[in-house]
């Protein structure tokens, strides 16, 4: 059903390397177009290209560090004894679905998958649910191994611990396998970019793919009808953020010079912020020679739409 491969010791460089060579859990909502974090336009950008993003930030280290303790924490909530899982898992039958998998239950035909949460995301969690993306990577990791359930624990800073329980769902891992290897063999095999779907992290792939403009003129074909829906999509967002800015403007003047105001419903704050900014052009006319010292030149591309002459 699946080949294992061995990731006890293994540099992070080369485990970055095997994650290209498949759609791993965490990439299938992003495919879906269900990941708030990523694209299907970033997945095929990191499956493609041969850059490594060794670059681990807070987010990343305390989901690392704290594995064990939500491993542990989840056997004291259940009784359930788990164990460590030092291999990627290949899927035989559909080699382009990889699966990192956190934690295997003993005894018994499930996985684990153990994770943070912010207390800002804990409404995600509220009740019996399960954001979508996460899910799905449970989901996944379903269709490779063949277990017949997922467990997924999550600590939530400074609010407590949960866990739920993901039965096999054969309807949905059919769906995902397709998709996966639509997404493959249309996209990543032949270098195919993926549309976009509007998300902020397509938009900083397209930034980052296409980072500097050459002076070319193209025909641009085929898009006046989108252009004219973006033309009334502005008008309707500048109506609504007019009417957004005299709601909140009646408001500050109701509250008067009060930072609180509120009811059994809504809480409004309007406060002091102080904020300190360096004066640039105070910098360049007084000490021009400091100011070119540390000033570093970037390039980034304005998006414009104009209605031709």
């Amino acid at each position: 059903m699946y080949t294992k491969i061995p990731t006890a010791g293994m540099e992070r460089s080369e485990w970055l390397k095997l994650r290209k060579t498949g759609i791993g859990g965490s990439d299938m909502a992003a495919v879906c177009g269900l990941n708030p974090y990523s694209s299907a336009m970033s997945v095929y950008i990191d499956k493609t290209s041969d850059e490594l993003d060794l670059e681990d930030n807070e987010s990343m280290r305390v989901g690392r560090d704290l594995e064990e303790y939500v491993a542990r924490r989840f056997t004291e909530e259940t009784g359930f004894k788990v164990r460590r899982s030092n291999y990627m898992y290949r899927s035989k039958a559909y080699p382009f679905m990889i699966a990192d998998v956190d934690r295997f239950l003993v005894g018994c035909d499930a996985g684990l998958e153990c994770k943070t949460a912010s207390a800002y995301n804990a409404d995600l969690w509220k009740d019996d649910e399960i954001p979508a993306h996460y899910y799905l990577q449970c989901m996944s990791y379903l269709a490779i191994t063949g277990k017949k359930e997922w467990y997924i624990a999550v600590l939530i800073m400074g609010q407590g611990f949960k866990y739920r329980k993901i039965e096999r769902d054969e309807d949905l891992i059919r769906n995902l396998i397709i998709l996966a290897e639509r997404f493959w063999y249309d996209h990543v095999i032949p270098r195919v970019i993926p549309n976009p779907d509007g998300s902020k992290a397509c938009d900083e792939v397209l930034a980052q793919y296409f980072s500097k403009a050459k002076k070319n003129t193209i025909r641009l074909t085929g898009f006046d009808e989108q252009l004219r829906r973006r033309e009334e999509l502005n008008q309707l967002i500048n109506r609504m953020e007019t009417e957004k800015k005299h709601i909140e403007q009646s408001i500050k003047l109701y509250m008067g010079e009060n930072e609180i105001a509120q009811n059994d419903m809504y809480r409004v704050s309007w406060s002091n912020v102080e904020s300190s900014r360096l004066d640039t052009k105070l910098l360049k006319d007084e000490h021009p020679d400091i100011y070119q010292e540390y000033l570093r030149l970037s390039t980034t591309r304005r998006f414009t739409v104009k209605v031709a002459a």
